[in-house]
């Protein structure tokens, strides 16, 4: 029987709500919305799905204790007493990690330095050899939560960061994170079967995100190392059967996905992006100023991601274009339902429409609004 323990999905500020759908949409249930990410119960192997499947996730981490120390002599007293060689090979390797809160602790690297030595200490008392140590992050990965007296130790079942899918080679100037990409598709009106229209599309991320979500392809196919591969109770024919079902779930995409951008190395970016992720084949990129698009007559939706203007007195140069999007969903895209997220309240509102929702995100220390759009035909009554 799989020994099961708490499950806690990291994600980033105000995209847990989405997550949370996401991971009951993939059958689990008992689970616990928190504000930057969700609690559930399970084992190894629903971690190992969790890392395949997840688009709008940062990290699975999964407990191995909860404890209650007062200050750093207290946790190695009580981490030393934790069956750590259950998980961790004597030839292996970890490294920790760590977010820590607490009055007695000025550095998180001494905490850190307290629980390796509580983990080596134990190893050597009991087997006299012990795994090695230190800041390489690729092999097993252990995260300590430590607030005022609380600490929950997990293993960090990701390693890397999910977020990043694996795919985008060439990331272009100020990308958005895949996972961010993802949330924002999901939580917009895109039914995954009518177009998608992404001018400005820079290394093309949300095109790539938007042949991902339609096609079923789990973002975990384009990774080779995690960090559950590296605990003694990996299964790495449990993982294979689990990859190989995946497969089998891709689907062709029945949407027309259209990307363009004015820069021609950006649309050559994202070209290699979406062969790297193998979906250029559902995706039409085409170097084109957002202004002189030809829209699809059948309705979808149609999504840009402009600058915010971060830079001092650059902002000014981008209420034009601000506003010539207002002109480009006024007259162009009537049926769409349009989308525009932005960094910059002050830049959103010469769009010159009014919003149907603002869908708060953050974009990094960015504090970002997802503007929705519904783009009539003719008036609203009619």
């Amino acid at each position: 029987m799989e020994k099961k323990a708490n499950i806690f999905v990291i994600c980033a500020p105000e995209i847990s709500s989405i997550l949370h759908k996401e991971i009951k949409t993939l059958g689990f249930s008992n689970t616990k919305e928190h504000r930057l990410g969700v609690q559930l119960f399970g084992s190894l192997s629903d971690c190992m799905y969790l890392n395949l499947q997840l688009r709008t996730a940062n990290k699975v981490l999964w407990e191995v204790s909860k404890l209650y120390a007062a200050n750093p002599d207290q946790l190695y007293n009580k981490a030393i007493n934790i069956a750590w060689e259950e998980e961790i090979n004597i030839d292996g390797y970890f490294n920790i990690d760590s977010f820590v809160k607490n009055d007695t602790i000025t550095d998180s690297r001494f905490a850190n330095l307290k629980l390796k030595d509580a983990i080596v200490d134990r190893f050597m008392k009991a087997h006299k050899k012990r795994p090695d140590t230190g800041p390489e992050k690729d092999k097993t990965r252990i995260y300590m939560h430590w607030v005022e007296t609380e600490c929950i130790l997990y293993y960090d079942t990701s390693g890397g960061v999910i977020a990043k899918h694996g795919y985008r080679k060439i990331p272009g100037s100020a990308p958005m994170l895949e996972s961010l990409a993802a949330a924002v598709i999901m939580v917009s009106k895109w039914d995954c079967k009518s177009p998608f229209i992404n001018p400005m599309c820079g290394s093309g991320t949300l095109a790539i995100e938007a042949a991902l979500l339609a096609s079923n392809t789990a973002p975990g196919l384009f990774r080779d190392n995690f960090g559950f591969m590296h605990l003694a109770s990996y299964q790495e024919t449990q993982w294979n059967e689990m990859c190989e079902r995946a497969q089998k779930q891709i689907k062709p995409c029945e949407a027309k996905i259209y990307a363009s951008d004015i820069s021609e190395e950006a649309i050559k970016n994202a070209k290699f992006n979406a062969e790297e992720a193998r979906m250029n084949k559902y995706i039409e990129f085409t170097v084109s100023d957002f202004r002189q698009l030809d829209i699809a007559k059948e309705p979808g939706i149609i999504i840009l991601n402009p600058e915010y203007g971060e830079r001092l007195g650059y902002e000014d140069e981008l209420v034009g274009i601000y506003k010539e999007i207002g002109d480009l969903f006024k007259q162009k895209c009537q049926g769409y339902t349009g989308y525009v997220f932005t960094g910059n309240r002050i830049l959103g509102k010469n769009i010159g429409l009014r919003t149907k929702r603002k869908i708060p995100f953050y974009n990094g220390s960015i504090e970002c609004r997802l503007l929705e759009y519904e783009l009539y035909r003719g008036t609203r009554k009619e």
